[in-house]
């Protein structure tokens, strides 16, 4: 049986439901405040299982027995609130909506040591590639995931959907590219770049290392370009001129995976 709710929120002026708003449709809001939005059973559950702060939740009367289940693990006295359906639906980020999404405080990332896989995402601008490209790496055992300016709010609802929890097990970092370098000196930066120097085959990854991708629209930046120490290309023989960041990315990403523990998978 679902818990009693704190409170029954009808009204759109109610605090709660503007902050909602505002996160799911501001990144200045998201910066503002340090929050995010996770609408879904799954990445409710998956937040819930993490070590991320729970700031609340909201959920609809309407809904399905996994939200039951979600809300009986918060407990009496838990930050969780009823919407009205109608209500819920006016604020919610999907088309077929669950019933629930929780607002989560956004953590310091912790920095792992030592780096032997980091990846560089460089102009990168659209939602679904990116959180594509941030689920390939944490399934991939990429250790951090750095974001330069340029690059699109990684905390984005959309990012955050088409990252399939990837948010809660991987640091992230909005960082500039002077902090970048610094955090990747002595690394070998290897931009994937269709007409690279080496076919990405021929690459020893089993050294630490980081990866950089540019966006498909702009390509690396300056910045990036100048940071990157060697490009590796992927061979094809079809006719098309460039992949996919996010097919270009997970290839890279799962060959330093089959490298380093092909053996032991």
């Amino acid at each position: 049986m679902t818990p009693p709710a704190i409170e029954i929120i009808s009204s759109a002026q109610n605090p709660r439901v503007q902050l909602t708003r505002a996160l799911i449709d501001q990144p200045k809001a998201r910066r503002k405040h340090n929050l995010f939005v996770a609408e879904g059973a799954r990445l409710v559950e998956e937040g819930l299982n993490s070590a991320f702060p729970l700031h609340f939740l909201l959920y609809k009367a309407t809904h399905t027995d996994r939200v039951d289940d979600l809300l009986g693990r918060l407990g009496p006295g838990s930050p969780a609130f009823l919407l009205e359906d109608q209500l819920f639906d006016q604020i919610s980020d999907t088309e077929s909506s669950q019933g629930v999404l929780a607002v989560f405080s956004i953590p310091e990332p912790v920095l792992p040591e030592p780096l032997n896989l980091v990846l560089i995402l460089d102009q990168l601008r659209d939602p679904g590639n990116l959180g594509t490209i941030l689920r390939s790496a944490e399934a991939a055992g990429a250790q951090i995931v750095c974001l330069p300016p340029g690059t699109t709010d990684p905390w984005a609802p959309k990012v955050v959907r088409s990252g399939m929890g990837a948010h809660f097990r991987l640091p992230l970092l909005s960082w500039t590219w002077d902090a970048i370098a610094a955090l990747t000196e002595g690394l070998p930066v290897y931009h994937a770049d269709m007409a690279g120097e080496s076919s990405y085959w021929q690459v020893d990854f089993t050294a630490p290392c980081a990866i950089l991708i540019g966006g498909e629209a702009e390509g690396i930046s300056p910045a990036g370009r100048q940071l990157a120490t060697r490009t590796v290309r992927i061979p094809m023989i079809g006719q098309n001129e460039s992949l996919n960041a996010a097919i270009s990315a997970s290839l890279l990403l799962f060959e330093v995976l089959r490298q380093r523990f092909g053996k032991r998978l």
